[in-house]
C-alpha cells in the first residue's frame, strides 16, 4: 500500500521509484495526492526519483504558486455510504493532488527526450525546443 513506502525503502527493497505526472510547471510536479511524500522518502535514502509524463503535461507558462490544487468533495472522507462517520463541525482537507519541488525530481522521462537533473533553466529550455 502506500503507507509502506517508507518501510520498504528503509529495507532496501526499492531501488528506484517512477512516478507519473497531471501537470509540469517549471518549478515542480502535479501529481496524485501522496506524490511529494514518496520523493522526500526517496530523497531522504537515497533512491533516485523519476518523473515519466508526456510533453502534453508541460505547463510553460506556469509557475507552482500560480496552480490551484483541486479539493475534493469533504463527504469522501467523512461519509460512508451517505453515513456521516466523523462528528458535525470536523474540517476536513481533501486534495486530490500535491506539488513535488523540482529539486527532489532526479530525471524527467518524455516521449521528446530525458531531462536530467531537471531544474528552472533546463525545464525551461527543454520547454523552448519543444515548442511549449
Amino acid at each position: 500500500t502506500d503507507g509502506m513506502v517508507g518501510y520498504t525503502m528503509s529495507k532496501g527493497l526499492i531501488r528506484k521509484v517512477i512516478v507519473g505526472a497531471d501537470r509540469i510547471v517549471v518549478d515542480g510536479v502535479f501529481n496524485k495526492i501522496g506524490t511529494y511524500t514518496i520523493a522526500i522518502a526517496a530523497k531522504h535514502h537515497n533512491i533516485p526519483f523519476y518523473v515519466a509524463a508526456p510533453i502534453s503535461t508541460f505547463d510553460p507558462s506556469r509557475t507552482a504558486e500560480s496552480v490551484k490544487i483541486e479539493e475534493r468533495d469533504p463527504k469522501e472522507v467523512t461519509h460512508i455510504l451517505n453515513v456521516r462517520i466523523v462528528p458535525k463541525g470536523v474540517d476536513v482537507l481533501n486534495p486530490a493532488f500535491d506539488l513535488t519541488p523540482i529539486n527532489l525530481v532526479d530525471a524527467i522521462i518524455t516521449d521528446r527526450g530525458i531531462i536530467h537533473r531537471p531544474d528552472q533553466e533546463s525545464l525551461s529550455k527543454f520547454m523552448e525546443g519543444i515548442g511549449r
